[in-house]
């Protein structure tokens, strides 16, 4: 299973980055192998409006599974769950403390967004 965590930086040292559309970086986990792989998501960054979606669209073509953020709002939320993403929120720490709270059940399954601002007030 492939799981995407945001991040502020390319390392799991990094803090979990609280936005989704909007994060520095997905730290993106495999879990048969045990490596992960840092995305730059740059465009997200500097994006006026759909960054979340567009993010949803990058993880899903990659095969990710699950999603573990701070925040989602309604947008994003409804294009990874068309993408069939699960996606976890409250995660808060480091990106590798995110990974085991996942793995340890401590995370909400998120089936509402937990952000109701809009995309260019960068939470999405």
């Amino acid at each position: 299973m492939k799981i995407a965590i945001t991040s502020t930086g390319a390392s799991t040292d990094a803090p979990v980055d609280p936005r989704f559309g909007r994060a520095a970086f997905f730290i993106v986990f495999d879990t048969e192998t045990g490596e992960y792989t840092a995305l730059d998501n740059t465009q997200g960054l500097n994006s006026p409006h759909g960054a979340g979606i567009r993010a949803a669209e990058t993880l899903s073509q990659l095969g990710v599974e699950v999603v573990i953020t701070g925040n989602c709002g309604p947008k994003a939320l409804i294009a990874l769950e068309a993408g069939g993403i699960k996606v976890f929120t409250g995660a808060t720490g480091t990106v590798r403390e995110a990974l085991e709270k996942f793995r340890r059940g401590e995370l909400d399954h998120s089936a509402r967004p937990t952000s109701g601002q809009n995309e260019h007030e960068g939470i999405n």
